[in-house]
């Protein structure tokens, strides 16, 4: 696989710090690539199921140690989305995160949905805002049509 996240340039990268491809590695960025927006937790949790009764899979202290390490790579990103751990995701399409407070739902958003908002920041505080890390909280419009308390 020779994708943006495969192999290749995961292992062009590694080298280029002095780290070796592993197949831990391999599986985590996977795993990240094909949960999109799921914690360190529910990433193992997937490696073990993929593992099956008797394989092998990355213990939590791995996955946690390969997630810091491909995040420093610029591979994934994390964002923290209210309570609990932070979720990772794939760093290839930057988006915005839209959290609904009553039932969970998570939704990606286009970030120059915050541009104005970006360049105001930029001129009256100097801060450059990272879109990758931004986590908007609400109601989704089921929830609001429905009526659903929020939490």
């Amino acid at each position: 696989m020779t994708t943006e996240h495969g192999p290749a340039p995961l292992a062009e990268r590694l080298r280029a710090q002095g780290l070796r491809l592993t197949p831990q590695r391999q599986q985590v960025l996977a795993a990240v690539a094909g949960l999109d927006h799921a914690t360190p937790e529910a990433i193992g949790a997937r490696l073990r199921e993929q593992a099956g009764p008797g394989g092998a899979a990355p213990d939590t202290s791995t996955v946690y140690r390969t997630l810091e390490l491909l995040e420093r790579l610029g591979l994934v990103w994390h964002t923290h989305l209210g309570k609990g751990a932070p979720v990772y995701h794939a760093s290839e399409h930057p988006h915005l995160h839209v959290v609904c407070a009553s039932c969970g739902e998570i939704s990606s958003a286009d970030p120059a949905l915050l541009e104005e908002a970006a360049e105001r920041l930029a001129a009256d505080l100097g801060f450059t805002l990272d879109v990758g890390h931004v986590a908007l909280s609400g109601t989704c419009r089921r929830c609001r049509e429905s009526g659903t308390p929020q939490e």
